[in-house]
């Protein structure tokens, strides 16, 4: 009532003729014509608040799980111990996974929860199913090291012959000293060239910037080190005090001794391993050791902050982890730095020996720097980790299928999105979408802070984990038209990041190489839920538009 006096006050004095409202007073028909008026104009507002109702529900159905208002809602600590049955299963697997997508793990769960995200374990599977995977797993992660001491014990040899001058022959010299060499082809890499301008000219023995990206790719591209600069994120490793982690390197050094004792067929579980499809040749294990190393031990420190404990490993224990995995120059590194390098070359070099199609490739480390810092044994670090490259690793394939694919899809996206920011890329031949090769292989991992990246990853392998179990947009119908789980969450976000920067692109940057320069620039000023909101909507108006089979 209160509204319709305002109305009818406000019509009159707006609308009544002076003379008639200074000198006479309001008749009823006047007062009739008035209420009628304003009851009309009610009438009408009504009509028009449909088209905004229902814009603004619309907003509210297409609401992200990263929107401000519901964002921060982590999977908590007490969430995730109540959800088990008594015999160890979860209750409420897509209860858990939607928890996850929202905002994530909280930190005292992450080594609990990680390996259920990566398909460690099964989403459905018992705690006596768990302990017995566990159990396999640590064999066949053991097995995996002992190769791996073995070729490294195999390979210092070499080198000592080929010093001393004994070996003669181009076979029998040191594939340490020759892997520099134009018959080193998988040395040469596009993908090795990821290495940040931090990263030092890598190949000693060449005058050439060691981060060329990719050479013959899209028109035969180029990009050196100064405009491929990351932000000195080699990698952000982590070591490990914990008394499991300490168990874990002991036990690989008290092996060392047995070595010579073992069978020539030892593996006797790599007949089970899913990837591994042949054996590593001697050569290209000594080129990936050798490239290992130089990334350890150039390994950021960013995730000291983020495990205290791990890195307060005492000088005696990191110098002894690096005699294991046969670390050396690493006198001017700080023990916990020594200890974090150690942890990396020792699963990284399993993980060459686990999938040789692959081996080792730069970038590699950074993704696995913040699973070891998570995860405080290495051989749980080392599955989670096979878990994650069961679909990262084609970032590292040699014949990059897997990078052409994806920046596609990201092209894909802007081209259905924004039409005239397509455009513009097509007139700067840049609608390949090049300039986000890093983000993509390496996962925005240089682009965010490293609490953001553990963030961003857990959403991306919650929605993973649902693809893997089958949960698609079914399990997720109570929510309307939010976005189903997708395997390509990262390739949404990436677009979103460039489609955030469209007016900028579109004015002002008349090359790709200003807008690779941008997109490395936007390293510490993302935000990741922001972010994860656009690519949201993204997903929800264009996943059926976007085909993505691998």
């Amino acid at each position: 009532m209160r509204a319709l006096r305002r109305s009818q006050t406000t019509s009159s004095s707006n609308s009544s003729p002076p003379s008639s409202s200074s000198n006479t007073p309001s008749s009823p028909l006047s007062s009739s014509w008035i209420h009628l008026r304003s009851v009309l104009f009610i009438v009408v507002s009504n009509n028009f608040s449909p088209a905004s109702c229902s814009s603004s529900s619309s907003n509210r159905r297409l609401k992200s799980p990263w929107s401000r208002r519901k964002r921060k809602h982590i999977l908590s600590a007490q969430e995730w111990r109540t959800s088990f049955t008594p015999d160890g299963k979860l209750r409420d697997v897509v209860k858990i996974l939607k928890k996850v997508r929202s905002g994530g793990v909280d930190q005292s769960i992450r080594p609990e929860v990680w390996p259920f995200l990566l398909g460690v374990y099964d989403l459905t599977s018992s705690q006596e199913e768990r302990d017995a995977i566990r159990t396999e797993k640590r064999k066949e992660y053991e097995n995996l090291r002992k190769q791996c001491r073995r070729l490294l014990k195999q390979n210092n040899l070499l080198l000592k012959r080929s010093e001393s001058g004994e070996s003669s022959n181009g076979d029998g010299g040191s594939p340490m000293k020759g892997i520099d060499s134009s018959d080193s082809p998988d040395v040469v890499s596009a993908r090795e060239s990821l290495s940040s301008a931090e990263s030092l000219p890598y190949d000693e023995d060449s005058d050439q910037p060691t981060a060329i990206i990719m050479d013959g790719f899209a028109g035969s591209k180029r990009f050196t080190d100064s405009n491929i600069a990351s932000d000195s994120e080699s990698s952000d490793s982590n070591s490990s005090d914990d008394p499991e982690s300490s168990q874990t390197l002991n036990f690989t050094e008290s092996m060392e001794e047995n070595d010579r004792d073992l069978p020539s067929n030892e593996d006797s579980s790599s007949s089970k391993m899913e990837v591994q499809s042949k054996p590593a040749s001697a050569e290209n294990f000594a080129t990936w050791q050798r490239i290992i190393r130089l990334d350890a031990i150039r390994a950021n420190g960013e995730w000291k902050a983020y495990s205290p404990v791990q890195a307060a490993v005492s000088e005696a224990k990191a110098r002894g982890s690096a005699e294991v995995v046969g670390l050396k120059d690493y006198d001017h590194l700080e023990p916990w730095r020594i200890f974090h390098a150690s942890r990396l070359v020792a699963i990284l070099e399993a993980y060459a020996l686990y999938d040789p199609e692959i081996g080792y490739c730069q970038g590699m480390s950074d993704l696995l720097s913040p699973i070891i810092t998570v995860m405080t044994e290495d051989n749980e670090a080392f599955w989670c980790f096979v878990g994650f490259m069961k679909k990262a690793r084609h970032n590292f394939r040699l014949d990059e299928v897997g990078i052409r694919r994806q920046l596609n899809i990201v092209s894909k996206i802007i081209k259905y999105k924004d039409g005239h920011l397509y455009r513009h890329l097509e007139e700067l031949q840049a609608e390949d979408c090049f300039f986000v090769y890093r983000m993509v292989v390496v996962l925005f991992r240089r682009e965010l802070t490293f609490e953001q990246t553990l963030c961003l990853w857990e959403v991306m392998w919650a929605d993973q984990a649902a693809v893997r179990a089958g949960i698609r947009k079914s399990a997720w119908s109570r929510i309307r038209l939010r976005a189903p789980p997708t395997d390509d969450l990262l390739l949404y976000a990436i677009a979103a990041s460039v489609l955030q920067r469209r007016k900028l692109i579109i004015e002002k940057y008349s090359s790709m190489d200003e807008i690779l320069r941008e997109c490395n620039a936007m390293a510490g000023h993302l935000d990741v839920w922001k972010l994860l909101d656009d690519a949201h909507n993204l997903v929800v108006t264009l996943h059926d538009k976007i085909e993505t089979p691998f």
